[in-house]
């Protein structure tokens, strides 16, 4: 078995004006660019850790909690929470300062599934993640029960579909909703 690294061996922080070039049409920081960024600590975190190129599968748990501005500086701050055999869940917090009042708000959250390649384009498989921290755990656990209820929550959703029948429950339903049926 590898050895593996501690958490705090591939925690990084990337730090970032936030420009009118990022604006959407609202004035506020896009949400797409914050993304962008966020993305970009996911895989050098990621990569650090697995000692190979990393490719983002999938990202939980978005939550936009508060607007960024242009004029403030971002602070993206990613930590690995939770490995597999080949894959790693990197947890992403975004704090926005306005640099004039020292003010800082955290404003986004949000978990990066990244899986390692090695110099073929294979999956590769990652060191394991030495948890040190009582927080180590906790977040390595938190990983864990999100993994659980995304595939609880895929296979709920794949019988659904596959067993979906347009019946008078699924009326009653729609009728409590806002929608209109409007089916031939």
């Amino acid at each position: 078995m590898q050895e593996g690294h501690p958490v705090s061996y591939s925690q990084r922080t990337i730090i970032e004006l936030m420009v009118p070039a990022y604006t959407n049409f609202g004035g506020k920081v896009h949400g797409g660019t914050l993304m962008s960024m966020m993305d970009k600590v996911a895989y050098v975190c990621a990569s650090k850790h697995a000692g190979n190129y990393c490719v983002t599968v999938s990202v939980d748990a978005v939550e936009f909690l508060a607007p960024v501005e242009v004029g403030e500086v971002v602070s993206l701050m990613g930590s690995v929470n939770y490995v597999g055999t080949k894959s790693l869940v990197v947890g992403i917090k975004v704090v926005a300062e306005n640099i004039q009042t020292g003010a800082r708000r955290h404003t986004n959250t949000c978990y990066f599934t990244m899986v390692a390649k090695n110099a073929k384009g294979e999956t590769a498989t990652v060191p394991p993640l030495i948890l040190e921290t009582e927080e180590d755990v906790r977040r390595f656990c938190s990983a864990l029960q999100r993994k659980r209820l995304r595939e609880h929550a895929r296979g709920y959703m794949t019988d659904y579909r596959d067993n979906f029948a347009m019946d008078e429950d699924v009326q009653q339903f729609l009728e409590k909703q806002r929608c209109v049926l409007a089916l031939d």
